[in-house]
Order: structure tokens, then sequence, then C-alpha cells
């Protein structure tokens, strides 16, 4: 029996849309894997640097970026922000903001504290968390910005005790005046005893760094591409054989 092929115009193009996009997806993901190997290395790279004092001269977020950081200092206790939609383990709560004044300078920089819980009867109501009095350190990890949450519309300009749903050092330095270090500290650090009745949970979860997954979604997408790809030749032989028999 002699092999013929059908082209045939609609299961082209259907086909040609589908390996296009299998092909698109596919070095989309793969592409997330090398960003993700990269950030990989990086993480491994800071985390074995020695601490990193902070002392108000100017960063380079980049270079910052999941570095641990020391910083000596006071907080500003009238600027707390609480960031909204934060569970944790079940929990609704807040992750509290807070301007930190580095000692000898007038540059600030925002401590993200840790986690606390939302009462549960009224739901606008923030937590009381007293700030460490007086001069205090600081430990943690610089990020460039708080985990963001998704938020519809735009937000107007935090005002001191807020609930926001996101916010950066920029966003903070318009509203509040203050000259911001382009960093955030998420403080891994205790309080004293006595700063507060419930200290803040502060357990950061680590940037994803999941490079398999992406790898396996490269190969389901180019899976996608092969396959449109051998239906159509496979089909076409099939119909035009069965035409010319």
């Amino acid at each position: 029996m002699r092999l013929r092929f059908r082209f045939r115009t609609i299961p082209f193009l259907a086909t040609v849309v589908l390996v296009a996009l299998g092909i698109a997806l596919g070095n989309w993901q793969v592409r997330r894997a090398a960003e993700k190997t990269e950030l990989q290395a990086r993480l491994a790279q800071r985390s074995a640097l020695p601490p990193l004092v902070l002392d108000g001269k100017p960063v380079d977020p980049a270079a910052v970026e999941y570095r641990h950081v020391i910083v000596t200092g006071e907080f500003v206790p009238n600027w707390p922000l609480f960031l909204d939609n934060r569970p944790l383990e079940g929990r609704t709560g807040f992750v509290l903001l807070m301007p930190f004044t580095i000692a000898g300078t007038g540059q600030v920089v925002l401590v993200e504290r840790g986690w606390v819980p939302r009462d549960p009867a009224v739901h606008d109501r923030v937590p009381h968390v007293a700030a460490p009095p007086g001069r205090t350190t600081v430990e943690g990890v610089a990020v460039l910005h708080p985990a963001r949450v998704m938020e519809l519309g735009k937000a107007p300009p935090p005002t001191p005790g807020a609930i926001v749903q996101n916010v950066d050092p920029a966003g903070f330095a318009r509203a509040s005046g203050l000259a911001v270090l382009p960093v955030v500290v998420e403080q891994t650090s205790a309080d004293a005893p006595t700063a507060a009745a419930v200290e803040p949970v502060r357990n950061w979860p680590g940037p994803a760094v999941d490079v398999d997954r992406h790898k396996g979604y490269a190969f389901q997408w180019y899976a996608l591409a092969t396959m449109a790809f051998l239906f159509f030749v496979i089909t076409g032989f099939r119909s035009g054989t069965k035409q010319a028999g």
C-alpha cells in the first residue's frame, strides 16, 4: 500500500498554534528554572557571608538582598503598619512592620517584626505590640520588600497604624517623609523579654527555589508540542492513504 498524505488547512493551523504555544511555554519554564537555579546559588553564597552592618550608608538593594544583617538604633513607635492577609498555621493575622532609625544617622530601615494574630471578634482591630524601648540591636535578613499578596485597585498611601495589603520602602518613604533605605529587614532576633507580653512569631518562609517543578512543566509543554505535531502527521497519512484506497 502506497502512503499518501492529505493536507488539511484547519488541522494544520490548529497544529501550528499548539506547537508554537507548547514551545513558547516550555521555553518560559526553562528560563524560570534557570532563574531559580541562579537564585539557589545566590542564597547559598550570601548565607555563608558574615552579617552586614547597616550603618545608614547607601546600599545596593540587589547586592544586599538575602544577606544576614545587623542594625542598631531605635524603633519609631508611632508608625506601625499591619500587613493584612498573612495567615499562619490556619490562623488569621498580620505581619507587623515598623520603621527603625539607625543610630547616629537620620536614615530609617523598615523592619518586619513578625506575625501577630488578628482579633476574631473585631476584624479591623489591630493588636498592640510594644516596641523595645531605647537603643536596641536587630538581626535579620534583608529583602527588597515584604512578601506581596493580591491587591485589587490602587491602595491609598499608608498612614500610622493602618492595615495595608502591600508596602515597599519607596512608597513608605513618600508617605512618611522619612529617609528610608531601599531594603526591608525580616527580623530573626528576639526582642527584650520585657518589650511585649507576646512576642511576634518570626517564621519567615524562604524564597521558592523549586527548580525541578519548572523543568517538569517544561517537559510537559514540549511533549504537548511534539504530540500535536505527530497527531497532525499521523492523521494526515491515515486520511490520505484511506482516501487513495
